[in-house]
């Protein structure tokens, strides 16, 4: 069965979408994406993606109309049958079509596409956590615009896959930034620590989440700088991200963190963001 997508305001088979190739999102990679996650046919903090979006598509100055992002989206779900899954939506603006110039040209329409697509859980993770590497963080200076320009995301998370590792911890100038898909979280004596936002993080919509739960739980967090190093005399380490959800770091590199095991605040956290989902 062939899967509708969206593209340009329409609803078509996956088969018949056709993108130009002077795109400037093929040749520039000059445009923003959002995943949104929804759990059995109901979107999770959809009004932060379409936020986000808004603010991604200010940053670099494409003009596009987010207000129909949920009918869009809604739509997706239930033309490819996921109303009953754990599902994601994929969706890239890109700044259109014209001629190969350095510049933003003016007067073209941005390319819209959108596609919905499994998205599970990934228990197996969740429950016994993953190991990580550390690289240094090569992106650019704007990690804060969700930009479809990933080469370096994925360069970085290619060798923790080849590593047989689950992610690549960042670095830059002696700190730990974010993941190459995730935010970096950790304990220390029951307090829950993450890099407060600028411009060298995204500002992840789970990681917004977790500090609400902090707050209502009367769970105490910092938002502050750390190194690599701290990460080896922690109590718990968790990355976490749309698709990512929580999830327990157990090893990094060659080293286990702590006993080995996912944390205690790391599990109460799991088990009160799985009560919102």
């Amino acid at each position: 069965m062939s899967n509708i997508i969206y593209l340009n305001g329409t609803f078509i088979n996956e088969e018949e979408a056709c993108i130009s190739p002077n795109d400037r999102g093929f040749l520039f990679a000059d445009g923003v994406y959002e995943v949104a996650k929804y759990y059995n046919g109901k979107a999770f903090r959809l009004f932060d993606h379409q936020e986000r979006l808004t603010r991604s598509l200010k940053e670099i100055g494409i003009k596009w109309n987010t207000s129909e992002l949920e009918t869009i989206f809604t739509r997706l779900i239930n033309q490819n049958s996921k109303q009953n899954k754990h599902a994601g939506i994929y969706l890239q603006v890109t700044r259109g079509t014209a001629n190969r110039v350095h510049y933003f040209p003016d007067g073209i329409a941005p390319t819209v596409y959108a596609y919905a697509f499994d998205l599970p859980s990934f228990f197996q993770k969740l429950e016994n956590g993953t190991k990580v590497i550390i690289n240094d963080d090569i992106r650019w200076q704007r990690c804060d615009i969700k930009s479809v320009s990933l080469l370096p995301n994925t360069m970085l998370f290619n060798q923790a896959h080849q590593s047989g590792a689950g992610e690549c911890i960042l670095v830059r100038d002696g700190w730990v930034t974010e993941a190459t898909h995730s935010s970096v979280f950790c304990v220390k004596n029951g307090v829950v620590i993450t890099r407060p936002l600028s411009n060298l993080i995204l500002p992840g919509i789970t990681r917004k989440v977790i500090l609400e739960i902090c707050v209502k739980n009367n769970i105490p967090f910092e938002e502050r700088l750390f190194t690599p190093e701290e990460l080896f005399e922690i109590d718990e380490v968790f990355i976490a991200g749309t698709g990512s959800e929580i999830c327990p770091v157990i090893q990094i590199e060659d080293r286990k963190i702590a006993d080995g095991k996912p944390g205690k605040v790391t599990r109460m956290l799991q088990k009160l963001f799985f009560e919102l989902t």
